[in-house]
């Protein structure tokens, strides 16, 4: 198959290709889609995290279905970002060095295999595209219901465009991400690239309902963008407040008293931690009145791992 060092469109063509990761390692299978009429370059990724199957389905799926004649513009889909931790089931991490993609970029060239992966998608993907589309979903352990965030730490016209293109997801809630850093789409956004990063699916399943509402999803934002012709859905996820991510102060069993998507009032409890005794070590509780984004659902709990996260209902708004 073919490898390659850059994105440069080629128009009416689709590729099917290898993105060399700089000082080799692994290399990321990629298609190239170059429309026959000029229009934006948008970049489509999946698994960052590679338990989240998902939107690596749907991105499979995409990347057959879209031909150059839907398009006006350039398409890049990276299939699968984390290629070993796929093939070695590792969940969030890279298998080599133990390292959560999405924690590294931007990554640096002469770095560990997770470095340079950020390192190689930022300077040959980031720097050249328009928009970005970044699909994830719960870890192994995490059950979610789905909600799309758009970049808030960004120059304000990014973050207004983010907020648009978030506003095409057919899901219930949109979260404002606060980072600047640190994740793939948050540092698109510190680079001016405007995108939103869509949450659907979890438990390290795929059903056949979620791939199709991440595709509709996907199409929708590319309708939005310019890229795809056709009608767009009427899409209008309500925006939250702040969200708490409550990680876990004590090791031990974990046992949730929701399901995700579940509306909390404040004070009520989220779920606790019991050490092998059943004695109760801590227990999780809204600080707000707050919707369940995703929570743990493994019996196992780390410390400082994450118990449940939730936000923050909007004014008027009451479970």
């Amino acid at each position: 198959m073919k490898e390659i060092f850059s994105w440069t469109p080629s128009p009416g063509t689709k590729q099917q290709c290898l993105l060399s990761i700089r000082g080799g390692g692994t290399a990321l299978p990629v298609t190239l889609l170059d429309g026959t009429r000029p229009g934006p370059r948008v970049l489509l990724s999946a698994g960052v995290h590679s338990a989240e199957y998902v939107g690596i389905q749907a991105a499979l799926e995409l990347a057959e279905e879209l031909r150059p004649e839907d398009l006006s513009g350039s398409l890049a889909i990276i299939h699968l970002m984390n290629p070993t931790g796929f093939a070695h089931r590792t969940m969030s991490l890279v298998f080599e060095d133990g390292k959560n993609l999405n924690r590294v970029f931007p990554g640096t060239p002469d770095g560990t295999l997770s470095q340079r992966i950020a390192y190689t998608v930022e300077e040959v993907f980031f720097r050249h595209a328009d928009a970005y589309i970044d699909l994830h979903s719960g870890d192994g352990y995490e059950e979610l219901t789905p909600y799309v965030y758009c970049q808030g730490a960004a120059d304000p016209s990014v973050a207004k465009r983010s907020r648009a293109m978030a506003g095409q997801a057919d899901v219930p809630w949109m979260v404002r991400s606060g980072s600047g850093s640190g994740g793939a789409f948050n540092r698109a956004g510190a680079l001016g690239l405007p995108g939103i990063l869509l949450e659907r699916g979890g438990l390290g399943l795929w059903t056949r309902e979620e791939v199709d509402a991440d595709k509709r999803d996907v199409r929708n934002i590319l309708r939005f963008l310019g890229l795809l012709d056709g009608e767009r859905r009427t899409c209008r996820p309500l925006l939250l407040g702040d969200v708490v991510y409550a990680a876990a102060r004590f090791a031990g069993c974990w046992y949730p008293f929701h399901r995700a998507g579940d509306l909390l009032r404040a004070g009520e409890a989220v779920g606790e931690v019991r050490d092998l005794f059943g004695r109760v070590l801590e227990t999780c509780t809204a600080k707000t009145d707050s919707v369940l984004l995703y929570q743990t659902k493994s019996l196992t709990i780390l410390q400082d791992g994450p118990m449940a996260a939730y936000g923050a209902l909007p004014e008027g708004w009451t479970p």
